[in-house]
């Protein structure tokens, strides 16, 4: 049975394969992030949930290591789930507080790494499905639901 990959994993596997590179993983991670990580380090994130060792991220392992599910490296784990919810969040000019992803950071950010153009009201209806309280938005808590989902 075929999985539909996440918004988020398909917008890490760059080419489309099925699986996260390091090298994918460390462009999208600087293109979102505004942050050149190293090579190093992009190997070391993927390492950590590469529970098959193939060197690659399936979308399994990929969920894992967004949602911190498989425990190893609990602080890498943590990290890598908060630099891609940041990726996808803005803060609301009224409460710079509050970081959340909203239908329009969704789509700028989708925007950014090259994804096929959505409209704010497909956003809209991607973030719906995960918003638990009904604000039309997902804090870091609704976004790790979507992430095992």
């Amino acid at each position: 049975m075929t999985t539909e990959a996440s918004p988020l994993f398909a917008a890490f596997d760059k080419d489309g394969d099925g699986e996260v590179s390091a090298s994918e993983l460390r462009c999208a991670m600087a293109a979102t992030l505004g942050e050149d990580v190293s090579e190093e380090e992009a190997t070391t994130i993927l390492a950590a949930a590469d529970a098959n060792g193939d060197g690659l991220l399936n979308q399994e392992e990929f969920s894992k290591l967004a949602t911190g599910a498989h425990g190893e490296d609990d602080v890498v784990e943590r990290r890598c789930l908060m630099e891609a919810f940041g990726m996808y969040a803005s803060s609301s000019a009224d409460d710079t507080t509050t970081i959340m992803i909203t239908p329009a950071s969704l789509r700028r950010t989708l925007s950014r790494l090259g994804s096929h153009q959505l409209g704010v009201d497909e956003c809209m209806a991607m973030i719906c499905r995960f918003d638990l309280d009904g604000d039309g938005a997902l804090s870091f808590e609704e976004f790790k639901v979507m992430m095992v989902a």
